[in-house]
């Protein structure tokens, strides 16, 4: 979970109870309980509202599609793959036959 581990965690716990004291920090917990809820209703009514306005083609839509870093990621992925689709290249010079040579290109 965010690449925070479960002594980080405890740390984390500790601080809190210190900084807040343990009779403030059930009802800060409860607070940021109440405003996680909010942040994921607003994230997916965003999600929703874009699958409304861009159309049936997008109703599989998620928020985490629109990662630049997936989108490279699939780009490269489907290209991979059409490149394991085409037959192999085959050599357009007769055995034995020596390549053409132009100077003019070296």
């Amino acid at each position: 979970m965010f690449g925070v581990g479960l002594s980080e965690l405890a740390l984390i716990a500790l601080v809190a109870v210190l900084v807040f004291g343990p009779e403030r920090l059930p009802v800060m917990a409860k607070q940021a309980g109440i405003m996680l809820r909010k942040a994921r209703a607003m994230a997916d009514s965003a999600r929703d509202e874009l699958r409304t306005e861009l159309g049936p083609e997008y109703s599989d839509l998620e928020l985490r599609d629109l990662d630049p870093r997936n989108i490279v990621r699939k780009h490269i992925i489907e290209a991979m793959e059409d490149e394991d689709d085409r037959p192999p290249k085959e050599p357009e010079l007769a055995e034995g036959q020596i390549p053409p040579y132009d100077v003019d290109a070296t």
